[in-house]
């Protein structure tokens, strides 16, 4: 069956470890809530073959809608990947000690084979820039998407700044997204890794929400995947960090949730992926590699160079994908210019419609 994708994207300029949570059992049952109460009644059957995941393992409900995880050694969440026909805004949840039995109420919804989103990105949100994020406000509603992605860098600076700083950024971002009428994905960028800039943020590494627990408190599960219109799309973290810098990275843990995920769904099914830091950059290559300088393209972590701005390891997650799915568009914070892309199965059109330089 030919599935048509309509993408418009926009990007928003400027200038420029986790931790883990263990319980030996993780179970709960993913259901469909016809009467949208958030609670299952008797008449709301399970919903089969929902994957759901601790970030590392990935589980899939049986007939009766039940899931189970056993020896959980995720970040703190269990989180279902949003199957097609089905919509929630609770996609995750925290894993509390004392309430390991988690149940997903999904409602259902249209499963388009023709759809469009806006991908954005750097919105940067700070009181200053809200003019900005109501300007992209304006575009959604004129376009009326079937969802946003927003691809990284959410606030204005996460990495060198105090906390109360920080965590004002992050509230205002999910209170400025609240205010949209579309299901907003979102991804983390450099911006949102709190604190490791010690030397200018005067965080100490004890801090509770140092690097990647801040977006896990505020925010949620850093990586993850949706299903929408036959396609299966993949939300990367890839943005990694040692020390006092990050660099293009995605780290072994996140990889191997992904190859669990994409077992997941079937092999025809396309995957589109969306993240920070783009998986390549031809403009990068057109200036020498350097490891000084603000604004240095190289960083050596333990020994070993990595690519600051492009992921040093794209090569091994792009294989991983084509090895089984389709994999028409890798979408990043870059500007591309105006292309075709397409697929045996699902042809797609990519055209940088509009681009705002706020």
């Amino acid at each position: 069956m030919n599935k048509k994708l309509y993408v418009v994207s926009i990007f928003l300029l400027i200038t420029v470890s986790g931790w883990s949570l263990q319980a030996n059992k993780i179970y709960g049952v993913v259901y469909h809530d016809k009467n949208k109460n958030g609670e299952r009644d008797t008449n709301e059957p399970g919903i089969a073959g929902v994957a759901v995941s601790d970030q590392i393992q990935v589980v899939k409900t049986d007939v009766q809608g039940k899931y189970e995880i056993n020896n959980s050694k995720g970040f703190g969440f269990v989180m279902i990947s949003q199957p097609a026909g089905f919509y929630t805004t609770d996609w995750w949840q925290k894993i509390k000690p004392e309430n390991t039995s988690l149940d997903f109420a999904l409602v259902s919804t249209a499963n388009p084979t023709s759809f469009s989103f806006i991908h954005a990105s750097d919105t940067h949100i700070s009181e200053k820039s809200l003019d900005r994020i109501q300007k992209l406000r304006d575009i959604v509603n004129a376009s009326q998407p079937d969802f946003m992605l927003v691809t990284g860098d959410l606030v204005k600076d996460a990495l060198r700044v105090s906390e109360k700083e920080a965590s004002g950024y992050y509230e205002l971002y999910k209170k400025e997204i609240g205010k949209f009428t579309v299901p907003v994905w979102s991804v983390p960028g450099n911006h949102e890794i709190f604190g490791i800039e010690r030397h200018l943020s005067l965080v100490s590494k004890t801090n509770p929400l140092y690097g990647k627990k801040m977006y896990h408190h505020h925010i949620g599960p850093n990586y993850y995947s949706f299903n929408y219109g036959g396609i299966h799309f993949v939300g990367l973290d890839d943005v990694d960090f040692e020390d006092l810098w990050y660099y293009g990275h995605v780290d072994s843990v996140q990889l191997t949730w992904l190859k669990e995920d994409l077992a997941a769904v079937p092999n025809t099914m396309p995957v589109i992926t969306f993240n920070h830091i783009p998986f390549f950059s031809g403009s990068l290559s057109m200036e020498p590699y350097t490891e000084t300088g603000p604004g240095r393209t190289l960083e050596r972590e333990q020994g070993v160079i990595q690519y600051r701005h492009v992921v040093s390891n794209a090569q091994e997650i792009i294989n991983l994908i084509l090895k089984q799915h389709p994999y028409p568009m890798a979408l990043s914070d870059t500007i591309t210019p105006d292309r075709c892309f397409g697929t045996k199965r699902m042809p797609t059109k990519y055209a940088l419609n509009k681009l705002l330089l706020l």
